[in-house]
């Protein structure tokens, strides 16, 4: 379970970014961080694994506290937290293969980081991890020559070969067309319920975030003004959080894709089960 207790972040500039926010995200949980830009979303992503320091508060995941922790056990703690970025983070000049196997660098000596030398235990499991995002026929292109929708799914398989207790994603269909949104979305929901993780989903896309996600947290000012299930999303709930508007073309009413998103949400796509069941080895 990840835990935080009122988190602050204020910085040099005197901006307030984060006030006193308490949550708590289960295993197992998908949890969507919505609200406008400048509402502290992304912050508190990377206050969780300490990319930005917080000013106050304090955060666990099970039963460490993560903002207690010194240099060398927080590089160790942060194993355990896979983090998929907005713009992919891809090294480029890398093949699919290189990328994938950099979410093992926490776990080998820093000589076989500087030689990208992997033991085959690491490389079998980069293998399985692609074959389960749909790219094991592409381990050998180059980053820079993939489609957006590929390159998410190389950063959502290099956060996986961590072994992550959370997944903390930030904006992941940003760029992305609304057939690969939806995928990409999909896709995390079912790998999320195949190995039990919990994650942080940041996404500006509502109607997107009721069909796919169990739980809505909304920021505004940098604390939290809502958190309940998606189907709490009404007009009013929006208003809250973005201020006023017309939000009635924003809310997902249509009963056959609001049936679809129920069964994204509470059981996943039944198509992969056979998947799960063939590679359930793999964690």
């Amino acid at each position: 379970m990840l835990r935080i207790e009122g988190l602050t972040k204020r910085y040099r500039t005197g901006d307030l970014a984060l006030e006193g926010v308490d949550l708590e995200v289960p295993a197992g949980q998908v949890m969507g961080l919505i609200g406008p830009s400048g509402a502290g979303k992304s912050t508190l992503i990377r206050c969780i694994n300490r990319l930005v320091e917080p000013s106050a508060g304090r955060v666990f995941l099970g039963g460490a506290e993560v903002t207690g922790l010194g240099r060398a056990q927080l590089r160790a703690m942060r194993r355990r937290m896979g983090m998929i970025f907005q713009e992919f983070a891809l090294v480029e000049r890398l093949t699919v293969m290189e990328n994938v196997l950099s979410g093992r660098l926490g776990y080998v000596p820093f000589w076989r980081s500087l030689s990208r030398r992997f033991p085959p235990e690491d490389v079998t499991k980069a293998y399985r991890t692609l074959d389960r995002v749909g790219l094991i026929d592409h381990v050998d292109k180059r980053a820079d020559a993939l489609s957006g929708g590929q390159r998410q799914r190389v950063g959502i398989a290099r956060a996986l070969v961590q072994d992550p207790d959370i997944l903390l994603i930030d904006e992941p269909t940003a760029s992305l067309d609304p057939k690969t949104s939806r995928q990409i979305m999909r896709l995390i929901g079912e790998i999320c319920s195949e190995r039990g993780l919990a994650a942080i989903v940041n996404i500006h896309d509502v109607g997107l975030a009721q069909m796919f996600l169990q739980r809505i947290v909304g920021l505004r000012h940098g604390k939290v003004v809502f958190d309940g299930p998606a189907e709490a999303l009404k007009p009013d709930v929006l208003t809250q959080i973005y201020g006023e508007e017309d939000w009635t073309r924003s809310i997902r009413d249509d009963e056959e894709d609001g049936d679809a998103a129920r069964a994204d949400r509470k059981h996943g796509d039944h198509a992969a089960e056979p998947e799960r069941e063939r590679l359930a080895g793999l964690t």
